[in-house]
C-alpha cells in the first residue's frame, strides 16, 4: 500500500468507501416488507406477476412502471394509495 501525504490518496479511498456504502442503503422499503412478511424474491415476484429481476432492481432503487408498482402492492396486500410508502420515485 503506498501512502501521499501530498495530493490526498487516502482521502480519495476513504470517499470511495463512503460512496459504496451509500449505494448499499435501500432506496425503498420494498425489501423490508418482502422480508417481514417471509416472502423471497421468487415468491413475491410470482404473486406479482413479474420478474425476479424486476424485483431484485426495484429493491436496489431502480425506478419501475406504475403498473408494476401496483402487481407488487396487491401482491402485498398494499393498497395502492399507500405507494408513496414503498416507493421513493
Amino acid at each position: 500500500m503506498i501512502i501521499h501525504f501530498e495530493g490526498g490518496c487516502v482521502i480519495e479511498q476513504k470517499k470511495t468507501q463512503i460512496n459504496e456504502n451509500e449505494s448499499k442503503k435501500p432506496k425503498n422499503t420494498l425489501t423490508a416488507i418482502r422480508e417481514q412478511m417471509l416472502l423471497s424474491k421468487s415468491e413475491l415476484a410470482r404473486k406479482a406477476g413479474v420478474s425476479v429481476l424486476t424485483i431484485d432492481r426495484i429493491e436496489k432503487g431502480m425506478s419501475c412502471r406504475m403498473e408494476t408498482k401496483r402487481k407488487i402492492l396487491t401482491a402485498l396486500g398494499i393498497d395502492f394509495s399507500e405507494s408513496k410508502k414503498f416507493f421513493n420515485d
